[in-house]
């Protein structure tokens, strides 16, 4: 066993930046290796990040217990976490609340610290990551290049390896029409802490934007004395989860059998195109809701294939995807909490909140927080508040944080496919401007979009972290540089 420690940085104390903290610890205990992590992120706490940081116990986890365990190989720890917590049997089909699971998360950070400490030592500085720069190898070690982490405080830090675990990063705001984001009563990031502390009780609101957000937004929002108005271009609300798992009849197989290499009918070693691929989809769901009265189960079943899938379109049918199919399948693949889905019907039915397909497309502000918005439709509204909800800025080269601009800047790191992301390669590793992985930097889930598509959902980043901190074990076991004191 080597004497020198691996020195592993993690930009982002999240969810992406724990679990990768976590299995980086559990990977060094495994094989008997000396490793120092250091993570990195101006927040008070680890593990909730935007995500699991609500404190709002009406926000739920839109994915049940059952389903959220940190560990890719142990599906019930997250529902016997609960269990012990709360001294009773954890119902694993429940959505619980989500800052729940940023301690869950935390938990398990502290859990592999302790198992792991013979070998790892885990670090946490409140500060952020601005900038990169690629450190040569040295003579002493040749082969052992790193990175030089240039931190806000001003200070720098040497690395053998880099992990970015950015999750969301900042919210879009190309839709805003001009004079709306000076307003005092524009709200552009409602997950910031205390954001929506000023919005107005007795006045109305605009959300813009129907996706997920704006779902909890609304639960948060809904008064007696005023109207939650949401908008999006297409008006479409994500769909509910099944109330209750639905069962297939006796003798029959889960619909369309094993999803092997033809998944949907699509052969791995073949290109597929969108339309075949959506015949295949909608073929499937319609099976599935003769078998069990419910499409889900064909969304679910598709979901560990979606990466493979996406990688086998053409350039020009993940754009049409992208134009005019995204939104039908994200409504349909990331879903409601069904208490979340009963409060909203039962609010738009007393007419507490209204639902439209329509654009911003003008904004005029009056008086104190007034702001008067023209919609595409013709309608004029005046709110107290218009509220971004539109989701996280997946076009890096739309973002303003300085550390992603660095990246691109320096080559670093380049878009990826349509701008989504980052371009990385299957492990992870950023791809440069020159088209190949140069420097020990690696990332996960959001920014990983452009090649894998999905990559946001706890199911897949825990995966990711535990393959990337084998990889960065692996790869950096004889070319270390020297820990800091």
């Amino acid at each position: 066993m080597s004497t020198e420690s691996l020195h592993v940085v993690v930009a982002g104390a999240g969810a992406a930046g724990t679990l990768t903290a976590a299995r980086l610890s559990d990977a060094a205990a495994r094989s008997r290796r000396r490793i120092v992590i250091e993570v990195i992120d101006p927040a008070p706490g680890t593990g909730r990040g935007l995500a699991y940081s609500t404190p709002d116990p009406r926000h739920l986890l839109n994915v049940s217990a059952g389903q959220m365990s940190a560990l890719p190989h142990t599906a019930d720890d997250f529902v016997r976490w609960l269990s012990d917590r709360e001294g009773r049997t954890a119902d694993p089909g429940a959505y619980v609340a989500r800052g729940l699971f940023g301690a869950y998360l935390a938990h398990d950070l502290d859990r592999s610290t302790e198992a792991g400490r013979d070998y790892a030592t885990i670090r946490r500085r409140h500060d952020r990551v601005v900038a990169l720069d690629h450190l040569p190898a040295s003579g002493d070690a040749p082969a052992a290049a790193g990175v030089r982490l240039r931190l806000r405080d001003g200070g720098t830090l040497d690395a053998d390896a880099v992990v970015l675990a950015l999750g969301n990063l900042e919210p879009a705001t190309s839709w805003l029409p001009p004079g709306l984001e000076e307003s005092p009563g524009f709200v552009a990031d409602p997950w910031c802490p205390g954001a929506l502390a000023e919005v107005p009780t007795d006045r109305d609101v605009l959300l813009v934007g129907t996706g997920l957000t704006m779902c909890d937004i609304a639960r948060t929002l809904l008064h007696p004395d005023r109207t939650v108005h949401a908008v999006s271009r297409h008006g479409m609300l994500p769909r509910p989860h099944a109330a209750t798992s639905p069962t297939a009849p006796t003798g029959t197989a889960r619909p369309g059998g094993p999803l092997g290499p033809t998944a949907y009918g699509i052969p791995a070693t073949e290109p597929c195109d969108l339309a075949a691929l959506k015949r295949a989809v909608r073929y499937r769901a319609a099976r599935s809701r003769r078998l069990y009265g419910d499409w889900r189960h064909a969304i679910d079943e598709l979901r560990p294939h979606i990466p493979r899938l996406w990688q086998q379109l053409s350039f020009s049918d993940q754009q049409r995807f992208l134009a005019a199919e995204m939104r039908e399948w994200e409504v349909h693949r990331h879903r409601l909490p069904p208490a979340t889905a009963q409060a909203l019907t039962a609010a738009r039915r007393a007419g507490l909140l209204t639902v439209r397909a329509a654009e911003v497309v003008g904004a005029r502000t009056g008086g104190g927080r007034e702001i008067t918005v023209r919609q595409s439709d013709g309608r004029a509204l005046t709110v107290g508040a218009v509220v971004n909800c539109t989701g996280t800025e997946g076009r890096v080269e739309r973002l303003t944080d300085p550390l992603v601009r660095s990246l691109l800047g320096s080559g670093l790191a380049a878009p990826g496919p349509h701008g989504l992301g980052f371009d990385t390669a299957p492990d992870g590793r950023l791809i440069g401007t020159a088209g190949r992985s140069t420097t020990p930097v690696w990332t996960l889930g959001p920014l990983r979009r452009g090649n894998l598509w999905e990559t946001t959902a706890i199911g897949e980043i825990r995966v990711q972290a535990g393959e990337l901190a084998t990889r960065i074990l692996d790869r950096t076991t004889r070319t270390t540089r020297t820990a800091p004191r």
